[in-house]
């Protein structure tokens, strides 16, 4: 199949919003989704921080998204991309639409001189560990991912110690 692809303009904003609640909700965490229209608006298109591809279908409606931005790998001395959401809607699953924007994020990080492409995926999502293998994609192993957030980050940020 031959997928089409085009990045987000600023009136996808709603449509983005809504892509994330449908993952967040796939991956039973509808509830910990605080983004809103206007903070994506300003770190998507003001900020440029953030960058959103979406997949269509033979009709040119949005199948799928993808939202990444850019890392840095100071060891490679580059840059990479990582991949904050991918996201295909489940009347699409199976039809090459993952595969398809993965590929576009490969062609995305390859032309931009990028020496990888970055995610992660929840330990119990079989379905998309299977998949992302299938792709090449491994695993790192040797690394645990730690986070600080909400009230600790703040705490850690005004501590006078």
């Amino acid at each position: 199949m031959n997928h089409s692809f085009r990045f987000a303009k600023r009136e996808d904003t709603a449509l983005i919003l809504q892509f994330i609640k449908d993952l967040a909700q796939y991956e039973n965490m509808l509830d910990q989704v605080a983004a809103d229209e206007n903070t994506l608006e300003h770190w998507i298109f003001d900020e440029k921080k953030l960058e959103v591809v979406f997949v269509l279908d033979e009709e040119g409606k949005e199948a799928g998204f993808a939202l990444f931005f850019y890392t840095f790998s100071t060891f490679l001395g580059k840059p990479g991309l990582y991949i904050e959401d991918l996201y295909v809607k489940p009347e699409y699953r199976g039809r090459g639409y993952g595969k398809g924007l993965i590929k576009k994020l490969a062609a995305i990080a390859v032309d931009r001189g990028c020496a990888r492409l970055d995610w992660m995926v929840l330990n119990w999502n079989q379905p998309s560990i299977a998949f992302y293998q299938s792709l090449g994609a491994k695993p790192v192993d040797d690394w645990t991912v730690y986070r600080v957030s909400g009230p600790t980050l703040n705490d850690l940020a005004t501590s006078e110690k």
